[in-house]
């Protein structure tokens, strides 16, 4: 078992040595291109120059398929990244390195546990496109039907697991070191990251996710998802159907063939709000490489990232959600305290007041300039402002909202998906699916209510005879304000003070008149002392209190 310990402390130090020269190589590169031998050699020899964002995204490259995957993220975040650093990492969502060609081809057949041309009547060699995860070939059945063939890249799995290692570790330093960054639950996020894109190198669990979608989707002609063939599928294969179409970042291709892109726009929104509120399974990571429109439908073509809602959490965001469109202070505030775990004792009277302040600044705000981004961030500096750690899967779900926003905005600059959700869970409160949900849920908290009050009978005898032996217990705990807790404290210090200024001056007192040499004025030296220092915190405690009155 040491041994094996050993080995792998080995590989973790040895892939961070890996990651300090790549991020040494480009950043000396960054700078070099900075200085005047720089320029005066592009001016001798013609040289490719990298800007900043392209060393940045060749980085990112280098560093492998974790960061690949952190950069996708990044690439659909305007809130966080600039323009021109976002148009750079979106590269990384339509094309990645890809890895030995017949290294690949020998993988596929591996898997099949046949040759390709036992299973394929036709099957393109050179690959389609290439992902952080695994490379992609498009071929034909012995069926007739066009296919997508995925392959997973060999030996990922064991460097993404040094890389989260190494992720964790730095998360944990950083929590630590910077103890008010508690509230961001940085090794959550990392937690949460990892268990994500683990589950993505299992091409079955993706095959899963399509099946589902397929029943969630099954009635509405607006989405299509594709088949699957599982009889070809393994843990590091996946064979589906090929989709075909426009990506839904390029509105004027859009527009050329006749398509309505605010139509796709709602559309679009609609398909995600469906997956949360209705289903709470969604997409995580709705980039415009993950989809495709087709004839006004859209279409999926990689359900690898998914993220999940507690029936709890689902029916909180929709009534936070519902509470922001009526400019319901109260109802916002309830939901925000219940979705939240503080890390310590809360200040209740001030986290009211912030709440209001936040809610107050959006009620004055027309739903349509709501911004879904900068409400998420503003809640999350709420929350990390006063300790609150808010549940790590809703990070994803931020992720996913504020990546689809991105794409509908793109496709229709005018559309507001606040005001979309409202919308979606007005109707959805109507529909017979919703009100059958309310009937189960109100028959089952009945039947809880019921069942629990068949014991209160035994229970209040049990209680009733511990009281009569004199054994009853009441438990109260009290959660003073941080306010409250700071005078409690300083006037504990000055009770502790004021006892300790009397026996100094009682004691200096008795000892002036019985105390050892040497005498001064006739009186014990050591019983003057103690006297003085009576008076002295006699007199601080006298103007401290006059000081506070002012």
């Amino acid at each position: 078992m040491k041994i094996v310990n050993v080995y792998i402390s080995i590989l973790q130090f040895r892939r961070a040595l890996q990651i300090l020269g790549i991020l040494t190589k480009h950043s000396l590169g960054e700078l070099f291109s900075h200085t005047r031998f720089s320029r005066r050699r592009r001016r001798k020899v013609q040289k490719t120059v990298h800007t900043t964002p392209e060393r940045i995204r060749m980085t990112i490259e280098d560093l492998g398929p974790t960061f690949v995957k952190f950069g996708q993220i990044l690439a659909d975040r305007p809130d966080m990244v600039s323009e021109k650093f976002r148009i750079e990492l979106k590269k990384l969502q339509s094309r990645a390195l890809p890895f030995d060609n017949d290294y690949a081809l020998s993988l596929i057949e591996k898997e099949l546990g046949a040759p390709i041309d036992e299973i394929f009547s036709e099957f393109n060699t050179t690959p389609l496109a290439a992902a952080s995860i695994g490379q992609v070939y498009e071929g034909r059945l012995r069926s007739g039907d066009e296919v997508i063939v995925k392959i997973r890249r060999p030996y990922i799995e064991n460097k993404i697991k040094l890389d989260i290692y190494l992720l964790k570790h730095l998360a944990r330093s950083f929590a630590k070191r910077y103890p008010e960054l508690a509230a961001v639950n940085i090794v959550g996020l990392i937690d949460e990251f990892s268990a994500t894109i683990l589950k993505e190198l299992d091409y079955t669990l993706e095959a899963s996710n399509i099946y589902r979608f397929q029943t969630m989707f099954k009635d509405d002609p607006t989405v299509h998802i594709p088949l699957v063939y599982s009889r070809y599928c393994t843990k590091r294969l996946l064979v589906m159907e090929r989709i075909r179409g426009i990506a839904p970042d390029d509105p004027p291709a859009l527009r050329a063939a006749g398509l309505d892109t605010h139509r796709i726009a709602v559309n679009g929104a609609d398909m995600l709000l469906t997956m949360i509120l209705r289903h709470g399974f969604f997409h995580a990571d709705p980039h415009p490489g993950n989809l495709r429109i087709r004839g006004g439908q859209i279409l999926w073509i990689d359900l690898g990232m998914m993220g999940r809602l507690s029936p709890r959490d689902q029916k909180l965001l929709g009534e936070a959600v519902r509470a922001i469109s009526h400019h319901d202070v109260d109802a916002m505030r309830r939901v925000l305290l219940a979705l939240g775990q503080p890390k310590g004792p809360v200040d209740h009277a001030q986290i009211n007041a912030d709440i209001d302040a936040l809610l107050s600044r959006y009620a004055e705000t027309d739903l349509e300039s709501v911004s879904m981004p900068q409400l998420l961030d503003d809640v999350l500096a709420l929350a990390k402002r006063h300790g609150i750690a808010l549940p790590p899967g809703m990070s994803m779900l931020a992720r996913g909202l504020s990546t689809i926003e991105g794409v509908v905005v793109a496709l229709d600059p005018h559309f507001n998906i606040m005001r979309a959700t409202a919308a979606h869970i007005s109707r959805d409160a109507f529909t017979q699916e919703a009100a059958r949900k309310k009937l189960k849920s109100a028959a089952a908290s009945v039947y809880d209510s019921l069942d629990k009050s068949l014991d209160l009978p035994a229970l209040a005898a049990d209680w009733l005879k511990a009281f009569n032996r004199g054994s009853a217990k009441l438990n109260l705990e009290l959660s003073p304000s941080e306010g409250l807790a700071r005078a409690l404290l300083a006037l504990g210090n000055r009770l502790i003070l004021s006892l300790l200024a009397l026996a100094l001056l009682t004691g200096g007192a008795l000892l002036c008149a019985n105390g050892p040499a040497p005498f001064v004025l006739g009186a014990s030296a050591l019983g003057l002392i103690c006297v003085a220092l009576g008076l002295c915190l006699s007199v601080g405690l006298i103007l401290s209190i006059l000081r506070k009155r002012k």
